[in-house]
């Protein structure tokens, strides 16, 4: 890698290890990943993906190896420091993780909330992110009413609404039917236009093919060569 390659990159991992026990989730794992990158983690159901994408927004430690992220050393981050560090990202869940009993805007807005943004700052940014997604007519709906599509669409809304540098989505569009899928991926798509680093990990060859971002492979919790696609 050159030295001007190594400067863009955001995240940096170096002979990452996550164990469970006798169990290896992640095994040597050393993986550079660019400022405005659009990129998938492939690889089977139990191949590490989750894991990985735990590790980098620090759900989870590292068992061995090191891990910087925007410049920070996750192995030595002060736990004071950890609400700042995950303001860098917005996660996009598997299973979505709203809040059932919260409206909409409230799942939305409960991130900028958590930053001390004032009351119309936030009434104002909920609003237009949720215009882009297309949810400003569910504004008002609980989860429980929505589709799995339109679910998915208010979790990239949380996810982006503090205009993170970092996107990370997990199996965005797993569960998704194709249209619902095809929109869910175009607005990922959008806000890495907008300057976002863009990680996914998917299983979705369909998803893959429709990108021609950069694909690293896990298998058994290793890198292995990009497959072909």
């Amino acid at each position: 890698m050159t030295e001007s390659e190594a400067k863009n990159a955001i995240i940096r991992l170096f002979h990452v290890y996550r164990n469970y026990g006798t169990k290896n989730a992640l095994v040597d794992v050393t993986l550079d990943i660019y400022k405005n990158e659009f990129l998938f983690i492939s690889g089977p159901s139990g191949a590490g993906k989750t894991t990985l994408l735990k590790l980098l927004y620090f759900a989870e430690p590292a068992s061995d190896g090191q891990i910087l992220v925007d410049g920070m050393n996750l192995s030595r981050i002060p736990r004071k420091n950890v609400p700042f560090l995950r303001r860098i990202f917005g996660i996009v869940f598997q299973d979505y993780k709203l809040i059932s009993t919260k409206t909409v805007y409230d799942n939305v807005a409960l991130v900028l909330e958590a930053a001390g943004q004032n009351r119309r700052f936030i009434q104002k940014k909920v609003k237009s992110v949720l215009r882009t997604v297309g949810m400003e007519q569910r504004l008002h709906a609980l989860p429980p009413s929505l589709s799995g599509g339109e679910q998915q669409r208010v979790a990239i809304a949380r996810a982006v609404v503090g205009d993170p540098k970092i996107i990370l989505a997990d199996e965005p569009t797993g569960s998704l039917d194709a249209d619902a899928a095809g929109f869910v991926f175009g607005l990922l798509k959008s806000f890495h236009t907008r300057g976002a680093t863009v990680v996914i990990a998917t299983h979705d060859r369909q998803l893959i093919q429709r990108s021609g971002g950069r694909v690293v492979h896990l298998n058994g919790g290793r890198l292995v060569e990009t497959p072909a696609i």
